[in-house]
């Protein structure tokens, strides 16, 4: 296994820059934004395809810094019933599936993304519950209408440059647990897997360990990120929480630096049962922790995770 980062926390910074401090922590492997929900600052696709010169450049600054690239990150709104919205995210997925293929990138982290609940709607919608008659027939529109459809064209698209779809399961997404994202592989074949994030299962209840062995081998791609549930905030309101991130004291959870919500034991373990299930690759760094500076962050997590790294 290797440890490696995305370098989200490092967008304000050039590539040149962001790369240097990576591989300074002793990082392999880098994870890079391409579109979608973030800025185009470390690589913009359909630019660096446009001009060979700067293409070259971007190369040659991943191996100065003896960085090989894990994965393209592209989470974004695919589904958004917004077309602005939804044409600039395929827009981006498109033009970040042929640079992939171009320099031999085989895997694109991303979301499933989240449509409306029925034609016309304006706005996504997440459905949690069969509560209201029309729920379940909501969601079977979503699914056979919307998800399946729109995957099953983008796949054919990432199958023929030789990449990989590597979806998070996260909340107020059509795919936020293993029965989700089984539904969608199964639907779309094995170009379909899971880039495996155990910080949006924890406060969901799910057991990570027992759902990487549910995975399998359709982990293509890992984070490692941490969260951590407030069990006085949980035992009064749930696990379910819309305050900001920044109400630090009176959420249901939080993101964590690797370590600060699960201790050690856990993640040799989750490491552990990975190399089990026959994933040895890449081990994705992601800072998303309020209460920890993101370069302490980031520090912290890599610290963890050499001393434990099969």
């Amino acid at each position: 296994m290797q440890i490696g980062a995305i370098s989200t926390l490092f967008l304000d910074q050039p590539l040149s820059q962001a790369a240097g401090k990576m591989r300074a922590l002793g990082l392999e492997a880098i994870e890079i934004p391409t579109g979608g929900f973030y800025a185009k600052t470390h690589c913009d696709p359909a630019r660096l395809i446009a001009n060979p010169s700067e293409l070259a450049q971007f190369q040659e600054t991943l191996a100065a810094n003896s960085l090989t690239v894990s994965a393209f990150s592209i989470h974004g709104q695919p589904l958004h019933p917004d077309p602005a919205i939804a044409q600039a995210y395929d827009r981006d997925l498109r033009a970040t599936c042929a640079l992939a293929a171009k320099i031999g990138v085989t895997r694109l982290t991303l979301l499933a993304g989240l449509p409306p609940g029925a034609p016309g709607d304006s706005a996504p919608n997440w459905i949690t519950v069969p509560m209201a008659p029309q729920s379940l027939e909501m969601l079977q529109w979503q699914w056979e209408e919307q998800t399946i459809p729109y995957w099953k064209e983008r796949a054919r698209i990432a199958d023929d440059h030789g990449v990989r779809l590597c979806f998070e399961m996260v909340p107020a997404d059509m795919v936020y647990n293993p029965e989700t994202l089984l539904r969608l592989r199964a639907a779309i074949g094995p170009v379909v897997g899971c880039n495996l994030d155990p910080s949006h299962l924890f406060w969901q209840g799910i057991d990570s360990l027992e759902a990487t062995r549910a995975l399998g081998d359709a982990i293509y791609h890992v984070h490692a990120k941490d969260s951590r549930t407030d069990e006085h905030n949980v035992r009064v309101n749930g696990v379910l929480d819309t305050k900001s991130f920044e109400q630090h004291e009176s959420r249901s959870w939080l993101f964590r630096t690797v370590g600060f919500g699960h201790g050690e034991a856990y993640w040799r373990n989750f490491l552990t049962t990975l190399k089990l299930v026959g994933y040895d690759d890449v081990i994705s760094i992601e800072h998303e922790d309020p209460l920890i500076e993101p370069q302490r962050g980031l520090e912290l997590a890599v610290r963890m995770l050499q001393n434990i790294l099969i």
